[in-house]
């Protein structure tokens, strides 16, 4: 009896005579586990989204807005005023050494026509560095070039969605197209993006010539001023360089000085999309806290449904006892009892955590994934319940005086 492969044995004869009572033991854990590997992989899942689309915007990230101005006591709200230049965008990338592009840009909306199809879109104007800080390659054709913006070329690049909503199967590669009524020729495709972490679809755009959008597309307002300068520092490490080196030298250009206010703002763009992947990851975490308290209810269960198997075994015990069987061996069989009972229930609710996960994202559309380590600690974990709320039905079992247990009835 003091083997523990026998113990064992004898652990698995008694839950197979009880199957309906080992099988509503086992539920509560079934059900614990199940909805925390489903919950983690859902969680997991958004948290693979939002880093997708923050690796889509870019790394190492400095957005610079035009800010707010004072004019007669009035004072206009961010960006009320185009303060940027094109000029500023040139001056940022090669005055700032701890920058390595800058990308000055205006937008707007505009529809866009080919044959008899039309579709509204953004229109970007944008510098060739644009789209290395988005890192952002061409599928076919080539990008926009110094070139095309200095001479103001009616070319522009075509984001998938509007490429395929215009040409389906057609190939758009030289063909014109007609943007407010001016002809563009398509000289590239850019490759698909996906949403955006605001969750608009980035490749629901068209790209021109910076020069090009300010002088014949988006007005005479736009003539010489931009409505935002992207940037990209030379590491993660020289993100605040760079944008002390930024304000100080627009501070410079826009001559602000004696403590006035700066006509506009520098954001860091990685700050901002670093809080909203912890925040994924703290929901995360926070479903598995929840899940797991049916973990709590399903030990308790198992403690319950021990106690009255003890109490059911008593004569059992008592017999055993008397040819032989130590306290610890008793104690050493109920515990291997509970431990079976909550680490099969752990299996059954991994299989069934992953079916639910699965049926979750072929129904929503959405990414779940199942880490090896969810599974690992899935398992420990449910073992970890079984020993400790196996353990005082275990105690109170072993504790019983032989005789008492041998004229019980």
């Amino acid at each position: 009896m003091s083997n523990p492969v026998a113990a064992l044995r004898i652990a698995l004869r008694a839950l197979r005579i009880n199957k309906m009572r080992s099988f509503l033991t086992m539920l509560g854990i079934i059900i614990g586990i199940a909805a925390v590997i489903a919950m983690m992989a859902v969680g997991s899942g958004a948290s693979y989204v939002i880093s997708q689309q923050i690796a889509s915007i870019g790394s190492n990230i400095l957005l610079v807005l035009p800010g707010s101005m004072t004019s007669s006591g009035l004072r206009t709200g961010s960006g009320g005023v185009q303060t940027l230049t094109y000029a500023d965008g040139k001056a940022i990338q090669t005055e700032c050494p701890a920058v390595a592009y800058a990308a000055p840009t205006v937008r707007g909306s505009a529809q866009v026509v080919y044959g008899n199809q039309n579709w509204s879109t953004l229109l970007l104007g944008a510098t060739p560095e644009m789209f290395l800080i988005r890192d952002w390659p061409v599928l076919a054709g080539r990008s926009i070039t110094t070139s095309d913006v200095e001479s103001a070329a009616k070319v522009c690049l075509l984001g998938q969605t509007v490429a395929q909503t215009l040409f389906g199967d057609e190939d758009p590669l030289g063909k014109m197209i007609r943007i407010k009524k001016v002809p563009f020729t398509v000289v590239g495709v850019l490759e698909r993006k996906g949403q955006s972490p605001q969750g608009t679809d980035q490749d629901d755009v068209v790209f021109v010539p910076l020069r090009t959008a300010q002088r014949k597309l988006l007005g005479s307002q736009f003539l010489d001023t931009v409505g935002a300068i992207l940037v990209q520092a030379r590491g993660e490490d020289q993100l605040g360089e760079a944008q002390d080196e930024i304000t100080a030298l627009l501070n410079q250009r826009h001559r602000i000085t004696g403590g006035k206010e700066s006509d506009f703002t520098v954001r860091n763009l990685s700050e901002i999309l670093a809080v909203a992947e912890r925040s994924s990851r703290a929901m995360t975490l926070l479903l598995g806290a929840v899940a797991s308290i049916s973990l709590i209810v399903g030990g308790i269960g198992i403690m319950n449904i021990m106690l009255v198997s003890v109490t059911e075994r008593t004569r059992e015990i008592g017999i055993r006892m008397a040819v032989g069987a130590r306290r610890q061996d008793i104690l050493l069989q109920f515990l291997i009892e509970a431990v079976l009972l909550t680490v099969l229930g752990g299996l059954i609710g991994i299989a069934l955590g992953a079916g639910g996960a699965a049926i979750v994202s072929h129904l929503l559309s959405w990414p779940t994934l199942i880490s090896p380590l969810s599974i690992t600690v899935a398992v420990l974990f449910s073992g970890a319940v079984g020993i400790f709320f196996g353990f005082y039905p275990a105690r109170k079992a072993a504790g019983l005086n032989p005789i008492e247990a041998l004229r019980y009835e």
